[in-house]
């Protein structure tokens, strides 16, 4: 082989070489994405064993943080037309399917447990960077800002995702006749503090939560009335 065909030979097996290295190193790169995309599916069956206070309308026992996040989710898909302002529905649904995973790590905070709201958001937040942190980068980045974003509760999507986050517990508790209510001596003021910002989401939910789910139990004694 002379010189010359040696020089054309050369630049075209480098070439392949490189295409070969690139394509194994974007095999590698997939497979690595799906990798940490199902161990973060797999963790957050975890979200199935967190119990919160809320009884399941049957009264017989509590609900957990999964069966929460896709009672409202739903809610979402069919009460979307009752908010302030016009909301991008999916990203709502999505909002609120992932917002409470980081209790995996920092546990269900009852609502009117002032005690434990103190440390809430430093448990909260070491949590959504160990969670969010499991996937790839560019979805760590988008749940990771849904949760700020439900956190924050500064736009249409995060206040309509927070008025569904009170409203849901509220309907679940005038279901079973204000049974959480009333096993922790609840004060009127302390579900109205809770819902101060609800109307923001979605005034008509706020006004129909109002009248038929706390003001019948707080007639019924279910709800402690403040002096």
């Amino acid at each position: 082989m002379d010189k010359n065909q040696q020089n054309t030979i050369a630049p075209e097996s480098t070439a392949r070489t490189a295409g070969e290295a690139d394509a194994h190193a974007a095999a590698l790169e997939r497979q690595d994405r799906l990798r940490r995309q199902m161990a973060f599916c797999l963790e957050i069956d975890k979200e199935k064993f967190i119990g919160r206070q809320t009884y399941l309308s049957d009264g017989e026992r509590k609900e957990n943080d999964a069966e929460h996040a896709w009672h409202m989710a739903i809610m979402t898909l069919l009460l979307s037309e009752y908010a302030n302002e016009e909301i991008d529905v999916l990203k709502t649904m999505g909002m609120l399917l992932i917002h409470d995973l980081v209790e995996i790590d920092a546990g269900d905070t009852y609502a009117y447990d002032e005690e434990g709201k103190k440390t809430q958001h430093a448990r909260e937040t070491a949590a959504a960077d160990r969670l969010f942190g499991m996937l790839p980068e560019d979805q760590d980045s988008r749940l990771r800002s849904w949760w700020e974003e439900f956190e924050s509760g500064d736009t249409p999507e995060s206040r309509f995702a927070r008025a569904m986050d009170h409203i849901q517990p509220l309907m679940l508790n005038a279901a079973t006749h204000g049974k959480s209510w009333e096993e922790h001596g609840v004060h009127l003021s302390q579900i109205l503090n809770r819902n101060k910002e609800t109307s923001k989401g979605s005034s008509q939910l706020w006004d129909y939560a109002y009248e038929n789910f706390i003001l019948p139990n707080l007639a019924a004694g279910k709800i402690t009335p403040d002096e």
